[in-house]
């Protein structure tokens, strides 16, 4: 099949999985932007998406875009190396007109799966996984309390310069990898190509301006977070 042997087809997966994982950033990121107004409601949200059979196979969706965007990832930057042959090791001048997002891109693939690691370590894990397998260690916030989880991992400072790098690492990918996936899939002719871009650069900053927003709120003022008048969603 073309999609998996060709290489147009390889980077049409590429650009349709990178597309779903920003949609799901753009909620991941709203989501997360609740808890800067009301710890109430966003462990109301927490309990939706905890263990729960939908959220569950979400979950499970997910990790298998986030799976075969990385391996499509591998084997496309193991295809350019092999095309270029004993060329890979030539020094040559930097083009003046390719950002530096699309000349580093699986560095900052690298740095984002780390990022990925850590972020699961401190949320899924303590979160989700340990809802479901019914673990709740003692002297740390209950699974359903995404606030206090929020509270706890930033309240150490290395993490929050960890995940700083990790927000502007998936930064500098998202605005590479926006307008390059709707190139890819054709969707960026001569009028829309420079719109695109800018659509990209303005979205990638909104969603993970969000995300940077409150790991610095939660690191620089968590009291004055964690008394936050109580609201609940109307659902």
């Amino acid at each position: 099949m073309w999609l998996f042997n060709s290489s147009v087809g390889r980077k049409v997966v590429m650009s349709v999985t990178g597309a779903a994982l920003v949609l799901f950033l753009t909620f991941h990121a709203c989501m997360n932007v609740v808890a800067l107004f009301s710890k109430e409601a966003y462990n109301q949200i927490c309990e939706l998406l905890g263990s729960n059979w939908y959220a569950i196979v979400a979950t499970l969706g997910l990790a298998a875009l986030v799976a075969i965007h990385i391996v499509y990832a591998l084997i496309l930057t193991l295809q350019n190396r092999k095309a270029r042959g004993n060329n890979k090791y030539a020094v040559t001048d930097k083009p003046e007109k390719v950002e530096w997002a699309s000349q580093n891109m699986f560095v900052l693939g690298i740095i984002i799966c780390l990022g990925l690691l850590l972020h699961l370590k401190h949320f899924w894990y303590n979160m989700m996984f340990a809802e479901i397998i019914g673990n709740h260690v003692a002297n740390t916030p209950m699974p359903t309390d995404g606030f206090g989880w929020i509270v706890v991992t930033f309240s150490n400072p290395i993490y929050t310069i960890l995940y700083v790098i990790w927000i502007v690492a998936i930064w500098f990918h998202l605005t590479h990898g926006l307008w390059s996936s709707m190139q890819t899939l054709g969707w960026s002719g001569h009028i829309w190509f420079k719109r695109w871009r800018v659509i990209g650069n303005v979205w990638s900053t909104i969603i993970m301006g969000a995300f940077l927003i409150v790991a610095l709120a939660f690191t620089i003022c968590p009291d004055a977070l964690g008394h936050l008048p109580g609201k609940v969603l109307p659902f």
